[in-house]
C-alpha cells in the first residue's frame, strides 16, 4: 500500500532517497571522527621542517601529485612493491591530502631514504638519465629558483592553526633557515621525508 504511493510519487521518492542516503552517510562517516586510528598521528611522527614544508608546496605547485600517489593500498601487489599500506595516522597533519588516484609514476609515500639526494637531483633535472623509460618531464628551473623565506613563518602558522604541533619557537626564524636554498633542495628534502614514520 505505502509502497505503491511512494513508487507513483516521484517527488516523495526523491525526498525519501535523500533521507536514506543522508542517514547512511552519517552512519558511515561520523564514527570515523571518534576512532583514534583516524584522528591521532603515528607515535614517532614529526611535523615537516620548514624546508620540507616549502618542498611540499613546490611538489603541489609543480603538479607532482597528479602523476604520483602517496597512498599504498592494502593489496598484496602494492605492499610488496611500496611497503606497508598507508594508515590514516600518517596523514593527520596533511593539509591538503596528497593521496591521488592516478599512477602515471610510482607511488611516493615510502620514497624517503630509498635513493640518495644526488639521485633525486639528477632525476629532477632529467629523469631519463637515471630511468631511461621514464615519461616524467625534467624540472631544471628548480635548481635556478631560490627560496626567499618570506612566507615560511606564515605557512607554519597556518598549519599550526590546522592542528599541526608547531611551537612558536619552531616558527620563529623559520624563514631564515630556508632563505637562499634552491627549490630543488627543498623538494628533495621533502621527498626524503616521505615514509620516515613507517
Amino acid at each position: 500500500m505505502y509502497h505503491d504511493k511512494i513508487e507513483k510519487n516521484i517527488g516523495l521518492m526523491g525526498v525519501l532517497i535523500v533521507v536514506v542516503v543522508s542517514f547512511a552517510g552519517l552512519a558511515e562517516i561520523v564514527p570515523l571522527f571518534f576512532i583514534k586510528d583516524t584522528t591521532e598521528p603515528l607515535a614517532d611522527m614529526q611535523p615537516y621542517t620548514p624546508l620540507e614544508l616549502e618542498g611540499r608546496d613546490i611538489y603541489i605547485r609543480e603538479g607532482c601529485h597528479t602523476c604520483h600517489t602517496q597512498m599504498v593500498r592494502p593489496l598484496r601487489a602494492e605492499t610488496e612493491r611500496y611497503g606497508p599500506y598507508t594508515v590514516a595516522g600518517e596523514d593527520v597533519w596533511e593539509h591538503p591530502f596528497l593521496w591521488g588516484s592516478k599512477r602515471t609514476g610510482p607511488d611516493l609515500s615510502r620514497i624517503g631514504g630509498r635513493y640518495s639526494d644526488d639521485w633525486h637531483f639528477v632525476h629532477l633535472m632529467n629523469p631519463r638519465d637515471v630511468v631511461p623509460e621514464s615519461n616524467m618531464p625534467g624540472f631544471p628551473w628548480l635548481d635556478e629558483n631560490l627560496l626567499t623565506g618570506e612566507l615560511t613563518e606564515d605557512k607554519l602558522r597556518a598549519m599550526q592553526r590546522l592542528g599541526v604541533p608547531y611551537t612558536d619557537e619552531m616558527i620563529e626564524g623559520a624563514g631564515e633557515t630556508v632563505k637562499d636554498k634552491t627549490e630543488a633542495e627543498a623538494l628533495i628534502t621533502y621527498l626524503q621525508s616521505l615514509g620516515r614514520e613507517r
